[in-house]
């Protein structure tokens, strides 16, 4: 019987390991294991230690949905919306632009400072050609201060909700503060101004942009993009649903409202987030299977 088991108990934790493979290429790509290496190894001083809340908070699975809901979230304000409508290949390449966003996000947290500076140096300069109007033709510049804080506000808010509602830990009200102020350098590097310090100055700046931000039909599109998902094997659509539904139910409900999406499954919020917290801690077990 321990022979059975152990043989059991040995199949089951490759098979994680082989999933949890899978899942880390999606976003990190083929070479997922030269860029842990270059993020992670690299010697040199870094911004953050990993007991920080950023590091917490970036670090963890919960970032799946959170993904997700940044990216809903951001595409209700038009003149964002289309610059990545007009600018990015999200439909094309939606792997590589995950793969692209995931990199950032993991150097400008864990990596070196000198990464993390070029990097961001190199954002800032593909924001130079981004320009262009919106669909009721206001201009837009992808380096316009004003449009880079609502990207920021927009993902510092995802990233953080959706950890509360799906994180492995809970941080105290200190923490989060700390979050927010840690995540204020990246935002000022690209560019953006007058960025939030504290989350109570984080929930004001998202409401102060309520009357910019409408469903435009670059938003509307982007949404069933993301809904449906990006092309995938059919067994990956089952994990992906779960965290699309997690994602949802994190918007703001006048968020949902705006997209025209319902609270959850059933029009259930709470299933919503059950689906969530389903999908991230499956998640969150096959990665631990790679540590």
């Amino acid at each position: 019987m321990t022979t059975v088991t152990t043989t059991a108990s040995r199949a089951l934790t490759g098979a994680r390991r082989r999933v949890g493979l899978v899942v880390r290429s999606r976003i990190a790509g083929d070479d997922a294991d030269a860029r842990r290496h270059q993020i992670w190894l690299s010697e040199g001083e870094r911004w953050n230690s990993p007991d920080d809340a950023i590091s917490r908070v970036n670090g963890d699975a919960s970032m799946f949905a959170a993904g997700l809901t940044a990216l809903l979230l951001q595409s209700l304000h038009p003149g964002a919306m289309a610059g990545v409508a007009e600018h990015s290949d999200y439909r094309g390449d939606p792997w590589g632009r995950l793969q692209r966003t995931s990199q950032f996000i993991a150097t400008t947290t864990f990596g070196t400072i000198s990464d993390a500076s070029a990097l961001i140096r190199a954002i800032n300069g593909a924001h130079r050609t981004v320009v262009g109007t919106d669909h009721r033709g206001r201009p837009y510049d992808a380096r316009d201060p004003h449009l880079l804080r609502w990207v920021h506000v927009a993902e510092i808010w995802s990233f953080l909700e959706c950890h509360r509602l799906y994180g492995r830990e809970k941080l105290f009200a200190s923490d989060r503060d700390e979050y927010v102020r840690q995540a204020a350098r990246t935002g000022l590097m690209l560019g953006a101004r007058y960025v939030p310090l504290s989350v109570r100055e984080l929930e004001d700046a998202l409401e102060s942009y309520r009357p910019e931000l409408e469903a435009s039909p670059a938003a509307l599109d982007a949404r069933r993009f993301l809904l449906d998902g990006p092309p995938m094997a059919w067994t990956d659509k089952p994990a992906y649903a779960l965290l699309r539904e997690g994602a949802v139910a994190a918007l703001p409900g006048w968020a949902r409202a705006m997209l025209e999406l319902p609270a959850g499954p059933l029009g259930s919020r709470d299933l919503g987030l059950a689906a969530g917290r389903t999908g991230v801690s499956t998640l969150r077990w096959v990665l631990d299977a790679l540590d």
